[in-house]
């Protein structure tokens, strides 16, 4: 038997670019069990503190980020371009562009929030 599933090709430039809070923007593309998304924050933009049951991964392939961790966002690890963070769900996290950067996230399961535009804490101007 064989599985009806089929592949699916996306290119970037055909994906909606999304304006976020300062000059941030993002694209993504998931699935029923899987997100990815192209992150641009240039220097000095701020991801304010939230947290989500969603596991996540950010491959940074330009710049960096100061990202801080913990309830009292205390405790500080800063990623640069080449390397690779993992973020377990629930884990409170906000970030700061230290560079113009470009970064890919991925999530499981996708962002239900991102999905439906209720990620608030990323679209205030």
């Amino acid at each position: 038997m064989t599985s009806a599933a089929k592949a699916i090709a996306y290119k970037w430039d055909d994906v909606e670019l999304e304006q976020m809070s300062g000059t941030i923007t993002r694209r993504f593309v998931h699935s029923d069990d899987l997100m990815i998304a192209q992150i641009t924050l240039p220097k000095g933009n701020l991801v304010p503190a939230h947290r989500h049951h969603n596991e996540q991964v950010t491959y940074m392939i330009t710049g960096a980020l100061r990202f801080l961790f913990g309830e009292d966002q205390d405790e500080e690890v800063v990623v640069r371009a080449g390397e690779v963070l993992f973020i377990p769900s629930n884990l409170l996290h906000s970030a700061e562009a230290l560079e113009d950067t470009f970064e890919l996230d991925v999530f499981n399961p996708p962002r239900q929030d991102w999905i439906d535009g209720s990620d608030a804490y990323l679209r205030s101007k």
